[in-house]
């Protein structure tokens, strides 16, 4: 071994538990450690560690994605989410619709129009974008 790859294995051994995870205990650990940065750090980019910060925010990025892919979900799927998510019956969607329309549009025989995605996103504090 060169000094170069001794001096990295010195150095590797001290930091690879900070960035080496490969179940959800090490990942819930490394986004413990990411929040602690962000909460010293913040985005100051010229803070020393900002770096760590940057790295572990990718490799947190890259477990995510392989783990806990986000479904393609159009805005009826979107719509029964956050019905779910609130607790709300179609009755309580009285500014798309009736309850017949909300069920139509739940139903797939309906598609929601920009009345009523607009009125959505307004409901939801949402970008319009999430209903279309």
């Amino acid at each position: 071994m060169t000094l170069f790859t001794n001096q990295i294995q010195t150095h590797w051994e001290s930091i690879s538990p900070l960035l080496t995870f490969h179940n959800e205990q090490g990942y819930d650990a490394a986004v413990a450690r990411m929040n602690e940065l962000l909460d010293e750090i913040g985005t100051d980019e010229t803070h020393p560690l900002y770096g760590l910060l940057d790295t572990l925010g990718t490799l947190i990025q890259v477990y995510e994605e392989e783990h806990y892919p986000i479904p393609e979900a159009d805005g009826t799927g979107v719509l029964r989410f956050l019905m779910d998510e609130h607790g709300l019956k179609q009755s309580d969607l009285s500014e798309i619709g009736s309850q017949g329309v909300v069920s139509e549009i739940l139903k797939g025989k309906r598609e929601l129009n920009i009345r009523q995605v607009r009125a959505l996103a307004e409901r939801f504090n949402l970008s319009p974008a999430v209903f279309v």
